[in-house]
C-alpha cells in the first residue's frame, strides 16, 4: 500500500513537471513567433500578388529563417501600412527586374554570410551572370532576358535537389523552354524556338527522364547556368568532351578536326547534331537514311572505301557477338557449363564499344585493332558453344546406348525368368 502510494506521489510530480514544461515551451514558442503582416495581407490577394503562408513555409529562404523584409525591406511587425511599408524602414516594394541581380547576389555573394546556411553553396553567381548572354544583354537596357527569378522562382523556391524545383534537373528543360521555346517572346533574338521539340526526342533526355539518370545532360549541363552563353560553334567538341572524354580524343587524332576547323564546322554537331541528338549506332556509317559521311563525302573516293570497310569490320564483330551468344545460351539451355565463356563475352562486348568509339578518329588501324581482339574473343566463345552441343550429342548417344544395352539386359533376364518357371 505504501509503495502504491509513493508511486501515485511521483507520478503527480512528474505530471506536474511535465504540464509546466509544456506551458513555458508553448509560451516561448507564441513569444519567439514573429508577426508577418506582409502574409496576412497578401495571402488574402489574387495571383501573382497573392502569397499564401503555406507557398511560403515551404520556401527555401522561409526555411533558412528569411522573411519578406528580407528582400522586400518594410516592417512586417506593423499592421499599420504607412508604417509596414515605410521607406525610413527600408521598403523597397516591387523589385525592378533589372534589380534582381544585384538583389539576390546582396547575400548569394557574400562568402561570410552564405557559409552559416550551406558552406558548399557557391559564391560566384552574380559574377558569373555578368559574363553571360543574359547579364550582358541585361546591363545594355535589354529587361526580357532571364533573370533569377525567371529560372529559380520568387516566393516558392526550393533547393535543386526538390524534383518540385524549376531547377532540378528534370525540368531544367521545361524552365528554360519557358522562353526559348516561346516565338512570340523570342521574335527578334533570331533564335530557333524547337530546342525543347528538339530535346525531347534526343537520347539525353531518355536517359534523365525516361530512365532518371540524373547525370545525363540537360540545357545547363551544355550551355552553363549562371555563365549561361552559348558555346563556340567552332569549340562545341569541347563542351560535348566534358562527358564523353574518349570520343574526344579520338576526334583530336583525326582528318576530321582539321577540316572542320578549317572550314568553320561545328564539331560533332556535324555527324550528331546538338538538341536532336540521337542514340548512335553503325548505320550512320552507312548510306541510308541514318548515314552522316555521305553529307560531305563523295561515293568512292577514299573517305567513303575507309567508312564502308569500317561499316563491315563493325558489323562482322557484332554478328560474331551474337552467333556466339546464341551457340552459349543454346548449351547453357541444354545444361551444359559454359558459365565462364558467357562471361567472357563480355569482354568481346567491350572492345566492340571501344572500336565504335574509335570511329571518330577515322582512323582503320585503330578500328581494326578493336575488332580483332573482340572477333578473337567471340570467335573463341563462338567454338566452346559448339563443343558444348557436340558434347550434349554425344552424351545423348551413349546415354540411348546404355538404355538400350540395359533394355537388352533386362529382356533377357525376363526371358530367362520365364524360361526357369516353364
Amino acid at each position: 500500500m505504501a509503495i502504491l502510494r509513493n508511486n501515485s506521489r511521483q507520478f503527480g510530480v512528474l505530471a506536474s513537471v511535465g504540464a509546466l514544461s509544456l506551458f513555458i515551451f508553448a509560451a516561448a514558442f507564441s513569444f519567439g513567433q514573429t508577426k508577418n503582416s506582409c502574409v496576412d495581407c497578401h495571402s488574402a490577394l489574387p495571383a501573382p500578388e497573392g502569397v499564401t503562408q503555406q507557398m511560403f513555409s515551404q520556401d527555401i529562404h522561409a526555411q533558412k529563417g528569411l522573411t519578406c523584409v528580407s528582400c522586400h525591406g518594410g516592417d512586417a511587425s506593423s499592421d499599420d501600412p504607412t508604417q509596414a511599408m515605410n521607406v525610413k524602414a527600408g521598403w523597397k516594394g516591387k523589385i525592378d527586374r533589372k534589380q534582381v541581380p544585384q538583389l539576390c547576389g546582396s547575400c548569394h555573394s557574400n562568402p561570410a554570410y552564405m557559409r552559416q546556411y550551406d558552406p558548399s553553396l557557391h559564391t560566384d553567381q552574380l559574377s558569373q551572370y555578368h559574363t553571360s548572354i543574359h547579364g550582358k544583354r541585361l546591363a545594355a537596357g535589354d529587361a526580357k532576358v532571364a533573370v533569377c527569378t525567371d529560372c529559380h522562382g520568387v516566393h516558392n523556391l526550393r533547393a535543386p535537389s526538390d524534383p518540385r524545383s524549376k531547377v532540378n534537373p528534370v525540368n531544367v528543360a521545361t524552365t528554360c523552354a519557358h522562353c526559348h521555346a516561346d516565338a512570340a517572346y523570342m521574335k527578334g533574338y533570331g533564335i530557333p524556338t524547337n530546342q525543347l521539340a528538339q530535346y525531347n526526342t534526343s537520347v539525353h533526355h531518355e536517359d534523365l527522364v525516361a530512365r532518371g539518370d540524373l547525370s545525363a545532360p540537360t540545357c545547363t549541363t551544355c550551355h552553363g547556368n549562371h555563365g549561361a552563353v552559348p558555346p563556340g560553334v567552332d569549340k562545341v567538341q569541347n563542351v560535348c568532351a566534358t562527358c564523353h572524354v574518349f570520343q574526344a580524343q579520338m576526334y583530336d587524332k583525326s582528318s576530321h578536326k582539321a577540316a572542320f576547323e578549317s572550314a568553320s564546322l561545328p564539331g560533332c554537331v556535324v555527324c550528331h547534331s546538338n538538341h536532336a541528338i540521337t542514340h548512335p549506332t553503325d548505320a550512320k556509317l552507312g548510306t541510308g537514311p541514318e548515314g552522316v559521311c555521305m553529307q560531305c563525302h563523295s561515293r568512292g573516293d577514299n573517305c567513303d572505301q575507309a567508312r564502308a570497310e569500317m561499316l563491315n569490320e563493325l558489323t562482322q564483330l557484332n554478328q560474331a557477338i551474337k552467333n556466339a551468344d546464341q551457340a552459349l545460351a543454346e548449351a547453357d539451355a541444354a545444361g551444359m557449363e559454359v558459365s565462364e565463356a558467357r562471361m567472357a563475352q563480355s569482354q568481346a562486348r567491350d572492345a566492340l564499344t571501344k572500336a565504335r568509339v574509335a570511329i571518330h578518329s577515322f582512323n582503320k588501324v585503330l578500328v581494326d585493332q578493336d575488332v580483332q581482339a573482340g572477333l578473337k574473343v567471340a570467335n573463341k566463345d563462338l567454338q566452346v558453344g559448339r563443343q558444348a552441343m557436340v558434347e550434349r550429342n554425344r552424351r545423348r548417344a551413349g546415354l540411348g546406348v546404355s538404355l538400350l544395352a540395359i533394355g537388352m539386359v533386362l529382356a533377357g533376364l525376363w526371358l530367362y525368368i520365364r524360361k526357369i518357371e516353364s
